[in-house]
């Protein structure tokens, strides 16, 4: 039986939390947050879990063996590391860190003293995104071209950081999983009329195997979308994360060049045959993600989205931000991500 410790109860905390205590072979024996109204909900919804508000006693507890950190990103370097130091299994809320050399260090820790680290890109569990992966994986959509998504929506503004860093993680984890590729370089612009940070951001990445992708997200729509292109040689295929029966439709649709030879003489044949919308698993995400943590853990085995998929996702979000800094000037990812 797997003893977790949940540091923050706010608005992802429950969810973490429920879907823990669901799970057989774990149980939450403890929840921490400063706010003592946090911890009231907690203990109504959890009368037989002992709530605390210091959060060194929870993370050195000799009576837990794996911790949730579901805090800002700016504590959660501190908090991991202080768990991992004490011997805890670290489950992470996304981003894994605020900084790509203390993902590192993390990870280092980790495997120093045999622990388990998982960073929740909890969008990876989905039944959306595991078929899309295993329609890329099964050579269904061919070599793919690129991968544009759309995350937009009215707030929820942040206090700490940029639309990037607060919804681009999504994202980036997701391309970064279905395209199974090393990325070389990224551009970003944004604006921030009337914050610090930037609330709207276009990011395009370029990854070794000639795909592009790009990410549009924005705090500032009128709109709430969440929508994915994915282009294939063979297939094209919409992910519409808002349509409750149909989320993915793949397309008979393309080109093909047919006299490559001289773009003078270049002669593009167009392909559009059936749509059809493949059957997803309807599981909870987070319940399977949670699972998938526990399993990890029982079996000694290695997470789908550990330490290092974290570190790669925080690695562009930094290449964002110096991209975004310079107006949009090509960062090249110089580090193995």
């Amino acid at each position: 039986m797997i003893r977790l410790g949940l540091v923050g109860y706010g608005y992802w905390g429950p969810n973490i939390a429920r879907n823990f205590n669901s799970a057989e072979e774990c149980r939450v024996v403890r929840i921490c947050d400063g706010r003592e109204d946090a911890r009231n909900r907690a203990q109504k919804a959890h009368p037989g879990v002992e709530t605390i508000s210091d959060v060194n006693a929870l993370v050195t507890a000799p009576d837990i063996d794996a911790v949730a950190v579901v805090t800002p990103v700016s504590t959660h370097f501190e908090l991991a590391k202080k768990a991992l130091e004490n011997g805890k299994h670290v489950f992470v809320e996304k981003p894994f860190t605020a900084s790509s050399a203390q993902a590192l260090e993390l990870i280092e820790l980790a495997e120093r003293n045999h622990l388990k680290i998982m960073v929740d890109h909890t969008f990876l569990f989905t039944g959306a995104v595991r078929k899309i992966k295993q329609l890329v994986d099964d050579g269904v959509m061919g070599s793919i071209y690129y991968y544009d998504s759309t995350r937009v929506n009215l707030g929820l503004f942040q206090h700490d950081v940029n639309v990037i860093w607060d919804l681009a993680p999504h994202d980036i984890s997701i391309m970064n999983y279905v395209i199974g590729e090393q990325p070389e370089a990224i551009v970003a612009t944004g604006g921030n009329h009337f914050t610090e940070h930037e609330y709207v951001a276009y990011v395009t990445v370029y990854f070794s195997n000639n795909v592009i992708g790009h990410l549009n997200v924005n705090w500032l729509s009128p709109v709430k979308v969440r929508t994915t292109l994915l282009g294939g040689e063979k297939k094209m295929l919409v992910w519409n994360d808002l349509d409750a029966d149909e989320k993915i439709k793949v397309y008979d649709k393309g080109v093909e060049i047919l006299n490559p030879e001289s773009v003078y003489d270049l002669l593009v044949s167009y392909r559009s045959g059936d749509m059809w919308a493949p059957k997803l698993e309807q599981t909870e995400a987070l319940r399977l993600e949670t699972q998938h943590f526990i399993d990890c853990i029982v079996n000694d085995e290695k997470p789908l989205n550990d330490g290092y998929a974290g570190y790669r996702v925080v690695s562009m979000l930094e290449a964002a931000d110096r991209s975004l800094k310079k107006k949009g000037e090509l960062v090249c990812l110089t580090t193995s991500v």
